[in-house]
């Protein structure tokens, strides 16, 4: 990995397990590469969460059968992967928002 890119730190729900298809698996290393080198991601692959933190989002996967959302952290010095899991209603289900802050602040908390 080159100095510029940003590491990946991975909380819950690696992509790289299934049931993510090949090609879904793909499209998110994608998107996290683009996070990991600084670039700002925008609708329709990313909105943000403002409801977790700042510099938080959801990343859009489209698979088949399933549209997966990662919730990310855009941190100084990492990108922090709060959770991975199968979006199946227009909104984010509030288990989903309480896990990412608190995974989230848990971290915050463990490097200070």
């Amino acid at each position: 990995m080159s100095p510029k890119h940003k590491p990946l730190v991975w909380l819950h729900g690696e992509v790289k397990t299934p049931p993510f298809s090949a090609e879904a698996r793909l499209e998110a290393g994608f998107l996290l590469r683009r996070l990991q080198r600084g670039e700002m991601l925008s609708m329709p692959r990313s909105r943000p969460m403002r409801a977790i933190g700042a510099r938080c989002h959801e990343l859009r996967i489209s698979d088949v059968g399933a549209i997966w959302r990662t919730i990310c952290h855009a941190d100084a010095d990492a990108i922090v992967v709060g959770e991975v899991f199968a979006k199946k209603t227009q909104q984010t289900p509030k288990q989903v928002l309480d896990v990412s802050c608190r995974r989230l602040k848990e971290y915050d908390r463990a490097g200070k």
